[in-house]
């Protein structure tokens, strides 16, 4: 039975990730090529221009470039963050006696903070080689192998986890925060509406709202981490996040660097963890409902 319940959470994060992610691809390509570059001022209009502009001159399929790459680190990334969210849910609810009920707001922000950083530090690798593919021309690597061997090659294998600290500094409130939302309003809806579960277009607004708060939160990181891993390609050189934060904040400012982006993020952030939390739940659902019968929800 337990086994059948991870193998569960696995396959419907797997298919969260995958569904979300391909849905806000091209804004995702587009949001990392302004958070690689210093020059320029972002504005939802320069955005969308580029997105013209690189499908003009690179065709409809190049806004989904890296894509592939996405798809090779988001499916095992959240697989094992849904799953390990589960996991670590179970465990602070019998660490806090809260067995089959819902955790209070700590061991909450907790669990799914646990679940980023489980799946950020397993797979972040795949994040570097996804940032690369995305600012790069389709000339300079070809695949997802090609972009490992040309970076082991000629900037050493250590490049592979340039940018990691961020990262995971930025998981823990972005992952915590998300988990927290969407948890904690499904939680009141459920006090407030006498209903057991919301519906599909509720739990696609309890997750908007996750991940409106969650992208927030952390967002300078995400630039941070973004700068540090395209650095190679780019054309710059930073060594540690408080340098490369200093670098950014005198060259382009506060808010128009630390945040370049951060309104795309606000269109794209609540879509994919929206459509994330949804497949998850409604996988989960289906999936135990022809194992068991119809009678089993989440």
């Amino acid at each position: 039975q337990e086994k059948k319940k991870v193998l569960n959470s696995l396959m419907s994060g797997a298919l969260a990730g995958a569904v979300a992610k391909t849905a806000v691809a091209p804004l995702d390509r587009t949001k990392i090529m302004f958070q690689g570059d210093s020059s320029g001022l972002f504005s939802q209009f320069e955005a969308y221009k580029l997105i013209y502009h690189t499908y003009l001159n690179e065709g409809f399929w190049s806004l989904w470039r890296g894509n592939s790459a996405t798809m090779v680190r988001v499916i095992p990334y959240a697989a094992i963050q849904f799953c390990a969210h589960e996991e670590y849910k179970q465990i602070l609810g019998n660490y806090y006696g809260f067995q089959g009920k819902a955790l209070t707001p700590f061991p909450r922000f907790i669990a799914g903070s646990l679940a980023g950083t489980t799946a950020a530090m397993l797979t972040y690798p795949l994040d570097m080689v996804r940032a690369r593919m995305a600012v790069t021309p389709k000339e300079m690597y070809s695949s997802i192998v090609h972009v490992f061997i040309r970076i082991s090659r000629e900037e050493g294998l250590k490049t592979l986890y340039r940018g990691f600290t961020p990262t995971i500094l930025g998981v823990i409130p972005y992952a915590g925060l998300s988990f927290f939302t969407y948890e904690t309003l499904k939680k009141v809806h459920a006090e407030h509406s006498g209903k057991a579960q919301p519906s599909p277009p509720e739990r696609l607004l309890f997750g908007a709202c996750a991940g409106l708060i969650g992208q927030s939160a952390s967002y300078p990181l995400d630039v941070v981490r973004r700068r540090m891993q395209t650095a190679g390609v780019l054309g710059h050189t930073y060594s540690s996040i408080l340098l490369t934060m200093q670098d950014i904040v005198r060259e382009e400012g506060l808010v128009r660097g630390l945040y370049k982006g951060l309104s795309m993020n606000w269109v794209k952030g609540p879509i994919a963890v929206g459509i994330s939390f949804t497949t998850f739940d409604l996988t989960q659902i289906l999936l135990r409902k022809l194992q068991h019968g119809p009678g089993l929800e989440r």
